[in-house]
């Protein structure tokens, strides 16, 4: 077909790929339903993908990856600066050239027997001020359906494009077909050994190959979204954050942006779901996973979630955990390495509904309760087992949530998984503060809760995602408080997973969470007081609202409790995690953790 383009450097880069991986053919992606469809049910026909059960899942299907392809693989994963210095310690550097000459290789060829398809794709609504173009030229149709439904696909981009900038992505699934070859059913990957994550951060670039499962081969995830967008608004003065976006509207009306970043695990898909508990309170979701901030001319932090779809884990979404999440795959998604029951529905572990038994993420007969020779029970969901589907289908989307200038954000919010120590939480006194919670945001990697060793610190979540060094993340942090001003968000702390002595929860959590974010966008009201504590503001006695919750004094009272022993036993690891950041932690962290240790005396 021909190009439906007349961008030179487009074109130019379409025909080089071309050459260098030698596909059988060549197609521009148009975006359109009848190109899913169409892509989709070759999936089917060859046996990579299973049609769920129309009544049950309308338009819906599983894949089944190899099992060495069943994750991000960070090991696996470059920043290929010019300079090693500025891959910073938190990433793998490998140089620019010698990992081009590397990969140049393996792609030579690699797209032999497949089709290369062309993807125009934008995160962030079509040709809006906070948003930005990518192509992504693959071999998977898979990526291609999933591509549909994260981004915007179609030639309306291309032509939004016209003769400008975009960010190029190579992927390939590593697995070229000899002559009369097919792929059997079989989901095709290369090796681990030849699998390469790679990110060119001088040119905007970049390169995948071997693997074909989520943000190893979407690239507009977590490659472009987060490592790259991340240096790119370094060098243009915005943000690109691993946060959730949601709306808060309060009794009265007034409504509230919240941006908010937690690591794996911490209950961040279901915070971005929220369904308050208190009367008059609602909450919608205009984000899962990432968000895009620029200063408006306000001068305040304006946010776009740049993706179009929830790409989340499955095992544990339940109607108990996150039913907006559940209810946002009841049709138009496709499922990956779960269990396909007898009845041609999908089932994960922890779904909160009956399974008789199935197939499970191996292609193999399953029953619940199954165990292996060693008597260890076999799950039929690999525990990374995921679901795509359009954001629109959610059913607290915000009405505003594609709005291309995006939302105001009224409060920043980070957190972590820890038992002990951090209390439920505290407010910052500054944005300077509010960075410094931000960089040592931490949960704990082990069961032993007071085992300080066992911290896992993870930066504003960001750790596997920042595509420069860290400390100058930190810097950039510091820079845009600056721009911001008294305009800047308020920044705040949280920890759901406090636990007694006796291993019992003492918040309950999920929609109760509520509780917690009213008082948040009452501090930022200024209606209410609070106290002042070594860590921080925190909530004074009978502000947070508890209505209708039976929570014991005591438990309340551990849940606020600032342990300054506690906290000062973690000064040794917090010195450790900052000498790891090496000579470009910034004066002003060091600053803040000399503030923090004196005020904890």
């Amino acid at each position: 077909m021909s190009a439906p383009t007349k961008n030179k450097k487009l074109l130019a880069w379409v025909e080089e790929i071309t050459a260098l991986c030698k596909p059988d053919a060549v197609v521009w992606c148009d975006g359109s339903k009848a190109e899913y469809d169409t892509l989709m049910q070759g999936m089917v026909d060859s046996g990579l993908a299973t049609k769920l059960d129309e009544a049950k899942r309308p338009n819906s299907f599983h894949f089944r990856s190899d099992p060495s392809d069943v994750a991000r693989v960070e090991n696996r994963t470059y920043i290929a600066s010019l300079k090693e210095e500025d891959a910073g310690p938190t990433n793998n550097w490998i140089d620019p050239a010698e990992l081009k000459k590397t990969m140049t290789a393996l792609y030579d060829g690699c797209m032999k027997g497949r089709t290369m398809y062309v993807i125009p794709f934008s995160m962030g609504p079509v040709g809006g001020p906070i948003s930005k173009i990518g192509i992504e030229i693959t071999d998977s149709a898979y990526v291609v359906c999933n591509m549909h439904i994260m981004t915007r696909v179609g030639t309306k981009v291309l032509e939004t494009l016209g003769d400008g900038e975009f960010i190029p992505c190579l992927h390939s699934v590593g697995k070229p077909l000899a002559p009369g070859e097919s792929d059997n059913g079989q989901w095709p990957c290369a090796p681990l050994d030849k699998k390469y994550i790679a990110h060119f951060p001088e040119e905007n670039l970049i390169w995948s190959y071997g693997s074909g499962y989520g943000g190893n081969a979407l690239l507009g995830k977590k490659c472009l979204a987060l490592r790259i967008a991340s240096n790119m608004a370094r060098n243009e003065g915005w943000m690109a954050e691993h946060m959730l976006i949601l709306r808060l509207t309060s009794p009265e009306g007034k409504q509230f942006h919240i941006a908010a970043a937690f690591p794996s695990a911490c209950g961040k898909t279901n915070l971005a779901m929220l369904q308050p508990t208190i009367a008059g309170w609602k909450c919608e979701c205009i984000g899962d996973d990432i968000s895009w901030m620029k200063i408006g001319p306000d001068g305040r932090l304006y946010a776009i979630n740049p993706e179009a779809g929830f790409f989340g884990v499955a095992p544990g979404t339940s109607a108990a955990s996150n039913p907006m999440a559940l209810a946002s795959v009841r049709a138009n998604s496709i499922f990956t390495n779960c269990v396909v029951t007898d009845d041609n529905d999908i089932w994960w572990e922890d779904m909160g509904v009956e399974c008789s038994g199935g197939t499970d993420w191996k292609g193999k007969p399953w029953k619940p309760g199954m165990v292996d020779a060693e008597g260890n029970k076999i799950k039929g969901a690999h525990p990374n087992a995921r679901f795509t589907a359009p954001a629109a289908q959610c059913p607290v989307v915000c009405p505003d949530w594609e709005a291309p200038q995006g939302v105001a954000i009224d409060i920043f919010v980070f957190g972590g998984r820890r038992t002990k120590v951090m209390p439920l939480v505290h407010q910052a006194y500054s944005w300077d503060q509010g960075v410094y919670m931000g960089a040592t945001a931490a949960s704990e990697a082990t069961a032993a809760a007071l085992d300080v060793k066992g911290l896992r610190r993870d930066p504003m979540a960001m750790k596997p995602f920042i595509g420069y060094h860290v400390g100058d993340y930190f810097a950039h942090w510091f820079a845009m408080g600056d721009k911001l001003g008294d305009k800047a968000p308020k920044c705040f702390y949280v920890n759901w997973f406090r636990k007694n002595d006796s291993g019992k929860w003492l918040w309950p959590g999920f929609g109760d969470n509520s509780r917690v974010l009213k008082w948040m966008c009452e501090r930022v009201e200024g209606k209410v007081e609070a106290v002042e504590t070594p860590i921080g503001f925190m909530p004074k006695a009978g502000d947070l609202d508890l209505t209708g919750l039976d929570i014991p004094a005591e438990d309340l009272a551990e849940l606020l409790k600032v342990d300054v022993s506690a906290f000062k036993a973690e000064f040794e690891d917090l010195d450790s995690y900052m000498g790891s950041v090496g000579s470009k932690l910034p004066e002003r962290m060091k600053a803040q953790v000399a503030a923090y240790k004196q005020r904890l005396g």
